[in-house]
């Protein structure tokens, strides 16, 4: 029997920190917040998602805003009824423990969530012209509504 030599390496260990009581995590609220993303985009109310799942839309809520978590079941299944892979619903987070970090930070401070509420492609109406966008069958028609409203944001704002 032959002995491995012990690697003098240490693994990288980052720390992680529990959330107090009543704080989400920031990534649950960034998961959250890409199902609402998805669910809307694709015109679905919280009921339906929910009874998909069978779950309450008031359970389908409390994921949405990241006041409860979702475990990996929970996630696989809302991906496949949204036809999304499970990491779509990661893509976007920090991936540097610094970033991480102050993401926590913020969920502290309740920053976390005005944030993402200042994201606008985070709101409803976003999400709702977007589908009404690709809605429109003619790319004639679609190219000229993009134009009019370039022409109209340019319009708004002198600088650009």
């Amino acid at each position: 029997m032959t002995r491995q030599k012990k690697s003098s390496s240490k693994p990288v260990q980052t720390k992680f920190t529990r959330m107090p009581a009543g704080v989400s995590n920031p990534i649950d609220i960034h998961v959250g917040a890409r199902l609402r993303q998805r669910r809307t985009l694709l015109g679905m109310s919280q009921e339906k998602l929910g009874d998909a799942v069978e779950l309450t839309f008031q359970q389908v809520q409390k994921y949405e805003r990241g006041a409860n978590r979702m475990g990996a079941s929970r996630l696989f299944q809302f991906g496949q009824i949204l036809d999304v892979p499970v990491h779509y619903f990661f893509e976007g987070l920090p991936s540097s423990s610094l970033a991480a970090r102050r993401m926590s930070e913020n969920a502290l401070n309740d920053q976390g969530q005005e944030n993402l509420e200042c994201d606008p492609m985070t709101k409803r109406e976003t999400l709702e012209l977007v589908r009404a966008y690709y809605a429109i069958a003619s790319p004639e028609i679609r190219k000229g509504v993009y134009e009019m409203v370039r022409s109209l944001s340019k319009s708004m704002d002198p600088d650009k």
